[in-house]
């Protein structure tokens, strides 16, 4: 059985070590970094926790997985009638099953401005420049700014807006720089934060970012961006440090090759039964349109499927349709400070942030023999050790 895999984010890599465990399996995976991304941890990367814990070298992943190939490339178009791939560089991977898992990207939703006066956080590079420009603002005696804004109240900007004051007021100290107080703002359009999560947790959430002295607006639409201005609902807010946390669409591969594939509403792609979109390819993670989607946990729930998929079908076994699996949400506001729903079960405080950390150990765990697991997890307990950014060595 020959699989290739396209992309290597949760699903792909989990997809890859779970049919890499029958022996006469061969795995390609073809991925544009060469580094697995651990997406719940990168708000602390960018707030000096230790980098480690945000990314993980994909020979570490695969060493000693002698059945499976990795490939940098970047695939840009699909031909299921030749069963083949062609990169940007034009080449071309034949297949004999194909699953993609390519994620999704960031989008400005045409927003004016935005994609050129804000730093973002969803890279390593992205995270970088950012820390580059906190470090510079501090380190060449300008103090920490005025205002933080961070627009998008999901996960990720709740955690970065919580986390951010704690980190500027250490990298100040650690710099011996003046004190000044920081003002951290948290902007979102629709209603309330954490939109996808309860009301309630909504609320609880709400009440702690205040305690950590955020400001919170909402139902507030980001109309445009200049250098130092950001205009929200018609009015101005100043700030030379605007973080975008929002907005992500779907791989624009598949809109690229349209042809091949059928659209939902929210760009996802519609699959079957078996998540497949065709004779022997398969759209899982991020990309599928299936309840769910967009969490780590669902991309590790569809890998595990298709790998056992595939598995049943070349042992000619019963097949077993798809069941979409409600995860957990375990969001971190702020240290030793955590949100935990699940149906109707919800916790927060201290053993919510327990929770958090369990989570992330296992989400290492899934991808990573326990001793290296435990490794890159205990790294992820270290606070504020990266307080600048590599760059700023060469100052």
């Amino acid at each position: 059985m020959n699989t290739t895999i396209v992309g290597g984010g949760f699903g792909g890599v989990k997809a890859a070590l779970e049919l890499a465990k029958n022996p006469s399996a061969q795995v390609t995976l073809i991925t544009d970094k060469p580094d697995f991304q651990y997406y719940p941890a990168l708000y602390g990367a960018a707030t000096g926790h230790s980098h480690l814990e945000s990314w993980v070298p994909l020979q570490t992943i695969f060493a000693g997985k002698k059945n499976v190939t990795v490939i940098i490339d970047t695939i840009e178009s699909i031909n299921p009638a030749t069963k083949s791939l062609t990169s940007a560089t034009g080449t071309k991977y034949t297949y004999e099953t194909c699953i993609l898992a390519l994620g999704t990207v960031t989008t400005y939703f045409g927003i004016d401005g935005l994609d050129v006066h804000t730093f973002g956080v969803k890279s390593a590079d992205e995270i970088e420049e950012l820390k580059q420009h906190i470090y510079t603002d501090v380190v060449e005696g300008h103090g920490v700014d005025k205002r933080y804004i961070v627009i998008g109240a999901g996960p990720t900007g709740v955690e970065l807006s919580a986390a951010l004051g704690s980190y500027l007021k250490n990298l100040s100290k650690r710099l011996g720089q003046r004190q000044s107080k920081i003002h951290v703002t948290l902007v979102e359009a629709a209603p309330r934060i954490l939109p996808r999560m309860s009301e309630k947790a909504s609320e609880k959430v709400a009440h702690r970012l205040k305690r950590l002295g955020v400001d919170i607006y909402t139902d507030k639409k980001v109309e445009s961006a200049i250098e130092d201005l950001l205009t929200v609902s018609g009015n101005s807010m100043v700030s030379d440090t605007v973080i975008w946390t929002s907005g992500v669409a779907n791989h624009p591969f598949y809109k690229a090759n349209a042809g091949h594939f059928e659209l939902a509403p929210n760009g996802r792609i519609v699959v079957d039964q078996y998540m497949s979109v065709g004779k022997d390819v398969y759209v899982i993670g991020d990309n599928a349109a299936t309840p769910f989607t967009g969490l780590a946990q669902t991309a590790l729930h569809d890998a595990i499927f298709v790998a056992s998929h595939l598995n049943r079908l070349n042992t000619k076994q019963e097949l077993v349709a798809y069941k979409a699996v409600q995860p957990p949400v375990v969001v971190p506001v702020g240290e030793h400070w955590a949100i935990f729903e699940w149906h109707k079960l919800r916790l927060s405080g201290w053993p919510a942030s327990v929770l958090r950390r369990a989570a992330d150990f296992m989400g290492y765990s899934d991808l990573l023999p326990i001793g290296q697991a435990l490794g890159v997890w205990h790294a992820g307990s270290k606070r504020n050790v990266d307080v600048a950014p590599l760059a700023s060595t060469k100052k």
